[in-house]
């Protein structure tokens, strides 16, 4: 593993803004059990044991709330059923904002001295930052604890597994996962009698298509949210043939299909007139938009499924982006895992792997799923009866599903909070027609390979 100065990663990381078994009884010794005539059936003083008394521990875990769901209400229940099951594990959620406010807030706590939460949920993407910095525990030892613990890994979606490993150990388990989506108006596609779109050409076009101007206003074709462009951005690239990076060393900005995807990103308002020119900070409201027919296609999460459902009165359709050749598709996966602190109290770390497999349960995947339209994370999880009976009335939670079969890595790299915000900096200069979009990338490309420098020597 790669070693670096303290001081390096601490900037780095504020740059960033993410049973008790039965009671036992005395039983009948065989030679009790079977008297012989002579022999009187003794009596057996039945004394039941003591359950094992363990000690209170109380956990904190620091939870993010980034999708338009009662997040904080529906881990609350779950809360109340693990104590009852475990009634000497007290949980003390902490719901402290977006990924990057958890994350700040756990380094703040670390770095002033403080006992950081036992549990918390943070990116998937976090992986090396977080184990450089040595915040974070490996968690094989509970694994191998477990009866049936390699199968229970192996029942993870393996998209979502991928950010798990690093240096041949397990740091962390899925959670609240979700993948980019192109959500659509199918409604409004059949009376113009589109069908859904399975190109660059055939989705700009119906974009164009679906844009309406009347006066002032416009309903847009497309509202492609590009305030925290890496993550919306990538399935474009992806869908390419080139992902915006190669390993946790080497980044790809420059490569030519990604400067492509840059420009037809650019296209779509330039060229084909379907969604607002240059940056668009719309992410907060684009769900909303959709949902009220503003506009007819979003660029999203799998993660605001369940609230878009809630709130249209039209049919809504579920894809991975098209790729620019015909019948091509893509996505990335996203959201957040459960890490273990390393700096808790070893009994904290116990309790909170019990909660972890007390949450990850395939019925409460299931259940987390159908409340928040985040994937679940287990393929089990969809052999519930509950999870059944969902997706025979919403399909789109299998289209959703279905969309990580595209779905290349989310962008994962050392030294992630600098390399991204470079990739932010640049491609949104391409978007707002500082720079080409070759420039830009050219740009990123120099700058991110010297930040990776000190973290890949």
């Amino acid at each position: 593993m790669r070693t670096i100065k303290r001081s390096l990663i601490i900037i780095m990381l504020f740059s960033l803004l993410a049973a008790c078994g039965p009671t036992a009884t005395t039983v009948p010794t065989q030679e009790q059990a079977a008297p012989t005539q002579e022999q009187a059936t003794p009596t057996v003083e039945v004394v039941p044991t003591a359950e094992p008394t363990m000690a209170p521990v109380t956990i904190q875990v620091f939870y993010p709330v980034a999708v338009d769901a009662p997040i904080a209400a529906i881990l609350n229940g779950y809360i109340e059923d693990f104590q009852a099951e475990f009634p000497y594990i007290t949980v003390e959620p902490v719901y402290s904002g977006g990924y990057a406010d958890v994350q700040t807030a756990i380094t703040t706590t670390i770095e002033g001295g403080g006992t950081p939460p036992a549990l918390a949920v943070l990116l998937a993407t976090g992986l090396y930052d977080l184990i450089n910095a040595d915040y974070i525990a490996p968690m094989d030892e509970y694994v191998a604890n477990m009866e049936g613990g390699q199968a229970y890994l192996d029942d993870f979606l393996p998209a979502f597994m991928a950010n798990s490993y690093y240096d041949g150990k397990l740091w962390s388990i899925p959670f609240q996962r979700s993948a980019v989506v192109l959500y659509y108006n199918a409604d409004k596609f059949e009376a113009a009698g589109l069908q859904p779109p399975s190109s660059w050409q055939s989705w700009a076009e119906a974009a164009q298509a679906l844009t309406v101007k009347e006066g002032n206003n416009t309903n847009w074709g497309l509202h492609f949210s590009s305030d925290w462009p890496y993550w919306l951005f990538q399935p474009l690239a992806i869908g390419n043939g080139q992902n915006i990076f190669i390993d946790d060393c080497t980044v790809a900005f420059n490569d030519p299909k990604v400067v492509e995807a840059v420009q037809y990103y650019i296209d779509l308002s330039k060229v084909y007139g379907a969604m607002p020119e240059g940056v668009q900070a719309s992410w907060a409201t684009d769900a909303a938009d959709f949902s009220s027919g503003a506009t007819a296609m979003i660029a999203h999460t799998t993660g605001s499924l369940t609230s878009i459902l809630a709130q249209s009165n039209f049919t809504v359709g579920v894809m991975a982006y098209p790729g620019k050749e015909e019948g091509t598709y893509a996505s990335v996966p996203g959201g957040g895992n459960f890490y273990i602190l390393q700096g808790a109290p070893q009994e904290q770390k116990d309790a909170a792997w019990k909660f972890i497999e007390f949450l990850t349960s395939p019925d409460l995947a299931a259940d987390y799923s159908i409340q928040t339209g985040y994937i679940a994370s287990r393929m089990s999880a969809y052999d519930t009866e509950a999870m059944t009976a969902y997706v025979a009335k919403v399909p789109q939670a299998l289209q959703a599903r279905d969309a990580m079969q595209y779905a290349e890595g989310e962008l994962a790299i050392q030294n992630l909070g600098q390399v991204r915000t470079i990739f932010h900096n640049y491609i949104q200069k391409a978007f707002n027609g500082e720079m080409t979009a070759l420039e830009a990338m050219d740009a990123a490309q120099t700058e991110a390979a010297a930040a990776l420098v000190p973290f890949c020597q």
